[in-house]
């Protein structure tokens, strides 16, 4: 049986809400499309889509999450020019800023595992590979979704943050990965609801810029090999 194949995508700066319209619309052809296979008892294969990009500075909570974890009225949102959305996803509150690497897969995950705990490890796990790439040794905390830095000691530090949809079995939203953003912008937020954690980035690990681009490449690279499958470049 041949790998599945996925669309990788470069969005670059895009606005929140741009990017998420653009999720909405390859979710619902993924699902349109398993629809239709019902239907018409065929078996016509998904595209699979994963889709990189920075945002300008947003908050975003999702749909277990506290308002109150946003720490800002609209006067300061306006202030710091940064936006505020509720949406469809998992988790709590969390922000996105340049210099920050996110990346959204729209997987159809029948064509993968019916499992949505296991496509969590996975990205958890391709980051923390990522991560080890560039010196840097993360791991998971148990209970709390996302990728951290010594999470059993005094100074656990979350340095990737992680919040997903599924429909019909596909997915939609991802992760958000500390690159070299502003991390004084989390201060407005208790970040993921954890008031006693800190927030890292790779530049502030290793004392030195890193370029996001090769970032992207190399989480790319790992979420082919976790997840067995082809990159397509779109």
């Amino acid at each position: 049986m041949s790998k599945p194949v996925v669309y990788v995508r470069n969005l670059g700066l895009i606005a929140y809400q741009e990017a998420w319209d653009l999720q909405e619309s390859l979710l619902k052809v993924a699902v349109d499309r398993k629809i239709e296979n019902r239907k018409q008892n065929t078996a016509v294969l998904p595209t699979h889509h994963l889709l990189f990009c920075e945002h300008p500075h947003v908050y975003t909570l999702g749909k277990s999450g506290a308002a109150e974890n946003l720490l800002l009225d609209q006067a300061h949102l306006d202030q710091i020019q940064a936006q505020f959305f509720k949406i469809n996803r998992g988790g709590d509150i969390t922000y996105h800023g340049p210099g920050q690497l996110v990346m959204y897969p729209i997987l159809d995950l029948e064509q993968f595992f019916t499992d949505i705990h296991q496509y969590l490890r996975f990205l958890e796990e391709a980051v923390i590979q990522t991560l080890a790439h560039f010196g840097i040794s993360a791991t998971r905390l148990e209970g709390l979704t996302g990728v951290w830095l010594d999470p059993a000691g005094q100074n656990a530090r979350k340095i990737c943050a992680m919040g997903v949809k599924c429909s019909r079995w596909v997915t939609m939203h991802g992760i958000a990965l500390n690159v070299d953003p502003d991390l004084s912008y989390f201060g407005n937020i208790v970040p993921c609801g954890i008031q006693d954690k800190a927030v890292t980035s790779m530049t502030k690990e290793l004392g030195r810029q890193i370029d996001i681009n090769e970032v992207r490449s190399v989480l790319s690279a790992q979420m082919a090999t976790i997840f067995n499958y082809q990159i397509a470049q779109s």
